[in-house]
């Protein structure tokens, strides 16, 4: 169980330094799209339940809009903790380090993961939620796990494209920190992972 879950970790980050890698930006995100489906699909890490996998055909995702990857600069924000408490890892504690603003959505704040290591959270909640996407939002960035579109000189890289599901939407054996209020929009982003006709459970 411990080896599959750090590979699991070793083929998502690799995924993400191949989509950084890439020559443009839909090219790295259809690397993406399909090795989450070859993810989801056949390792034993997969979020989705046995029987959800019996029956999986792909991640349901929206066509590549370019218009939707940005690079905004971290702007500076007052200080800020957030104890996230989950059934598996107790309290994850989060600090604000920032905020970014995103044309046409607005300014989401910028968390640092206060753990052991730590990383960069940018999750997401648009008014999709609970409808085409999980109610608790979707994930932008994610560091920890590996989930990581690049950026430097104080930018990180926010491509819309890439909101993805966190495990908790798959099956409810998972919990997750979702979106605080700092993360959540009034706006609609047709972009990213979508649920299924009836969602995973």
């Amino acid at each position: 169980m411990t080896l599959s879950l750090l590979d699991w970790r070793r083929r998502v980050a690799a995924l993400h330094a191949s989509v950084r890698d890439a020559r443009d930006p839909e090219q790295g995100w259809r690397r993406w799209r399909d090795g989450r489906d070859e993810l989801f699909a056949g390792h034993p890490q997969s979020p989705l339940s046995a029987e959800a996998r019996r029956a999986f055909e792909g991640l349901p995702v929206a066509a590549y809009d370019s218009a939707l990857r940005f690079e905004p600069e971290v702007a500076p924000a007052p200080p800020l903790r957030l104890e996230v408490p989950t059934a598996a890892d107790g309290v994850v504690p989060l600090d604000r380090i920032g905020t970014v603003d995103l044309p046409n959505l607005g300014r989401l704040d910028v968390w640092w993961v206060a753990l052991y290591g730590g990383g960069i959270f940018l999750p997401l909640r648009d008014s999709t939620a609970g409808s085409a996407t999980y109610g608790g939002g979707r994930y932008l960035l994610d560091t920890v796990k590996g989930a990581d579109l690049g950026g430097n000189d104080g930018r990180l890289v926010v491509d819309l494209n890439f909101a993805y599901h966190p495990s908790c939407a798959y099956d409810p054996r998972w919990s997750c920190p979702l979106a605080p209020e700092g993360n959540r929009v009034e706006a609609p982003v047709a972009a990213g992972e979508l649920l299924p006709p009836g969602g995973w459970y």
